[in-house]
């Protein structure tokens, strides 16, 4: 890879170049290194703008904020945020405010499709959670015999201490002199997407290696060594009856469960309404193009068969799909969320770094619970139009 300086119109196209940069086998570190650091400055670029803009044309007056649908402080926060201006910045270690903590992770639900269809849950200051197969929860036997192995098989407990997540967060001192609220409408919109884009990366292409999650394209192997997910596939979106039956087989596999021994369950599981489709933003568009008709009142419909759950990642490589299941994949996030001083590398323009530092993992509960697929899609489709 060569090592070219480049400039980024927007946070989204640098996010797209870290993405492209990280998922680069002859990038060294020092290229990783520094598409990361053009993210963060395009990301506090951005943020600054809107929180000053914001700031000059609102009053301080917290009745007016709230109608506007600004941001209000609890007691805490005000307090929290007011020794944060003081100081100049965050101390060495900071714990942010349990309310600000929790309006994080709501921000990273509802602002990011993709977290909130992988059903991440957050377990606060717990880091050990247990999950089972439903299915499997009651068990008939005989009365009075044993069933607490069987039940043992069934349950199962993780925990998240082994996966730590860093967010980097620049506080410029023209953010200090606005006042708490933004400052904390500052430092949290930073932190929703410094952390998005890491959870974002783990859960779609994450190694299970070095902390990181198992991502949804990547397969545990029986001797537990985590490999690439092998395409089950070619999907060419053919309008028709080609997408159907691409689809149809989509849906078919992932339906398919294991049983406790690892053979294949002849009972599938019910994936109605559930399946997700994940495409690089480039190839929505093909996608989109070929499932779009003119209907007989002359609009424009988009759809697909088995109505698939479609968002989009830029972590998904080109010329790839990821389908998989909600509920089969375990996602988790929680532990105190820290502020500490960064003084090492990522140097800066004009601006403090910090560190947040959060548990967070996520792994398949199966092979089945994703699939990855190649795309191949011919956009020079001229199948004929129903007449309006």
């Amino acid at each position: 890879m060569k090592n070219t300086k480049m400039t980024f119109d927007s946070y989204l196209d640098a996010k797209a170049h870290f993405a492209q940069v990280s998922q680069d086998a002859e990038a060294t570190a020092e290229q990783k290194t520094e598409a990361l650091n053009d993210m963060l400055q395009a990301l506090q670029k951005e943020t600054e703008a809107n929180i000053l803009k914001q700031a000059q044309s609102v009053s301080g007056d917290n009745g007016i904020l709230m109608n506007r649908g600004q941001n209000v402080l609890t007691h805490e926060e005000r307090e929290f945020f007011n020794v944060v201006i003081e100081e100049g910045g965050f101390k060495d270690t900071e714990t942010l405010p349990k309310t600000t903590q929790e309006r994080v992770f709501d921000d990273l639900v509802h602002e990011h499709p993709l977290l909130s269809h992988l059903g991440i849950q957050n377990l606060g200051a717990v880091t050990e959670f247990i999950y089972s197969d439903p299915e499997g929860a009651a068990i008939w036997g005989e009365l009075f015999g044993d069933i607490q192995g069987q039940l043992n098989a069934t349950f199962r407990k993780d925990t998240i201490t082994q996966n730590k997540l860093t967010a980097f967060i620049p506080l410029s001192n023209d953010m200090l002199d606005l006042g708490p609220e933004w400052v904390e409408r500052y430092v949290r919109t930073m932190l929703v997407e410094s952390i998005s884009a890491g959870l974002e990366r783990g859960f779609v292409i994450g190694t299970g290696q070095g902390g990181e999650p198992v991502g949804l394209t990547k397969e545990v192997q029986s001797n537990g060594a985590v490999e690439d997910k092998t395409s089950a596939g070619t999907l060419t979106f053919k309008p028709g009856r080609t997408t159907i039956n691409e689809l149809r087989d989509v849906v078919k596999l992932l339906s398919k469960r294991l049983n406790g021994d690892g053979t294949d369950s002849e009972r599938p599981k019910n994936v109605a309404g559930k399946v997700v489709m994940i495409t690089n933003p480039f190839d929505s568009f093909d996608i989109q193009a070929n499932a779009t008709v003119l209907n007989h009142n002359g609009v424009y419909v988009t759809s697909l068969p088995f109505n698939p759950i479609h968002t989009e990642s830029v972590y998904v490589p080109q010329g790839k799909v990821v389908f998989f299941v909600k509920g089969e994949y375990i996602a988790a996030y929680g532990g105190a969320l820290q502020l500490k001083k960064f003084d090492q590398t990522l140097a800066m323009q004009d601006a403090t770094l910090y560190i947040a530092k959060q548990y967070a993992t996520g792994k398949p509960k199966d092979k089945y619970a994703s699939q990855v697929y190649d795309l191949d899609v011919d956009i020079s489709n001229d199948d004929d139009e129903p007449t309006p």
